[in-house]
């Protein structure tokens, strides 16, 4: 028998059913907006249609906030997401996650696809950048020799930091053969270690214009440059792949120049600074010990040597003096005290008591007899007294 669910339980499947796809997670649609509704959440709520059919689609704020336009109805997009069913309605749609507006889709689609797969890969990888030399003896700019991006960047360079060397290795920057070129510049000038800093790129343009900086050649080459690379590629809001894979991205060719080197002015002023420190340090340090100087100089001891070891002696004779007093008193009362010990030790002497008289009678094993009940007739005993000891028979 076919089990019974609920549309609540429907709906749930066929949510999970969707959402396990992968065919339906990460597509890319083309089609018209319609019935724009952008909600006060923040959400975006919208039909895509194309000459025969519609698709229900939403972006959510978090998404919606990286939009570099506004959506309107009327506007004909590629839009990227997934599909998944809502289970309150049971209607599938379209859940976006990026868009663009048509006209650039097939770039854009190419883009995206090589940007997952290379990061996947490592080359977007934060830990393999390898940092810019503090100061580089020699930058190699691999760019158009004609463009306003060369003219930016050598005048910035001479600027802040004329001591560098430039060296301009010319390539291609648009067109079908653009990639090579600025892929075995890269690696030419790592193989003849011709700089240790690449800055390369272009002014800004279409992306179109831009696309040879998207090409998978030029990434790799950077990757595996052993100098460090500066991705310099239009404008601000331009993003390519060079930019990723590059250890350093400028914002623009003349922010790639200053990023490159630093500024000279701002070295000399600071050099100017510390010394500076370090002469007022000095100064300071010169008149502590002036100071120090001046206080031994106005010491006793030295004005006058003799006086003082005289002083010092004088009071090492007094010190001697009553170190042997002391130790004349202490020894005193150390006989004095075992004197008194002596007279208490001989007065508790059994010897003492002997030679008043008394005597201590003890048997042949040494027991000493305190009782009449501890000898027996006929035992010998030892009678000690005064000056000597008798020996004797009990009767």
């Amino acid at each position: 028998m076919a089990k019974i669910c609920t549309i609540s339980e429907l709906n749930e499947y066929l949510k999970n059913m969707f959402d396990s796809n992968p065919n339906l997670n990460g597509v890319y649609v083309k089609g018209e907006i319609s019935n724009y509704k952008f909600h006060s959440s923040g959400h975006h709520y919208m039909t895509l249609k194309d000459e025969s059919s519609v698709i229900r689609a939403v972006m959510f704020k978090f998404d919606a906030s990286k939009l570099k336009f506004r959506p309107e109805s009327g506007m004909k997009i590629i839009a990227k997401g997934r599909v998944s069913v809502f289970p309150r309605d049971g209607q599938y749609q379209l859940y976006i996650s990026d868009m663009i507006p048509d006209g650039v889709g097939a770039l854009y689609v190419a883009f995206e696809q090589l940007k997952k797969r290379l990061s996947e890969e490592g080359l977007f990888d934060a830990e393999k950048k390898k940092p810019l030399p503090q100061f580089p003896k020699k930058i190699a700019v691999i760019t158009s020799p004609t463009g306003a991006a060369v003219r930016d960047i050598l005048r910035i360079l001479k600027s802040r930091f004329p001591m560098t060397e430039v060296v301009v290795c010319p390539v291609l920057v648009q067109g079908p053969d653009a990639p090579e070129d600025i892929a075995s510049m890269i690696s030419y000038v790592n193989k003849h270690k011709i700089a240790d800093l690449i800055i390369t790129g272009r002014g800004g343009g279409s992306i179109e214009d831009l696309w040879g900086f998207n090409d998978e050649r030029v990434a790799y080459a950077i990757y595996q440059s052993e100098i460090p690379v500066i991705s310099a590629v239009g404008h601000e809001p331009d993003v390519t792949i060079s930019d990723f894979v590059a250890d350093v991205r400028a914002a623009t060719p003349s922010n790639a120049a200053e990023l490159a080197v630093r500024d000279a002015g701002v070295i000399k002023r600071n050099i100017k600074d510390y010394e500076l420190r370090i002469y007022s340090s000095l100064i300071t340090k010169l008149n502590s010990y002036k100071e120090s100087i001046r206080t031994i100089s106005e010491k006793k001891i030295m004005k006058s040597p003799q006086n003082y070891f005289q002083e010092r002696r004088l009071v090492l004779d007094f010190l001697c003096e009553k170190l042997g007093s002391n130790t004349s008193l202490a020894l005193m009362k150390s006989r004095e005290h075992f004197a008194r010990l002596v007279a208490s030790l001989d007065a508790m002497s059994p010897l003492k008591v002997l030679s008043r008289g008394y005597s201590i009678a003890s048997a042949n094993d040494g027991r000493i007899i305190k009782n009449v009940s501890d000898i027996k007739s006929g035992e010998k005993l030892d009678v000690r007294v005064s000056d000597g000891t008798i020996k004797c028979t009990v009767d």
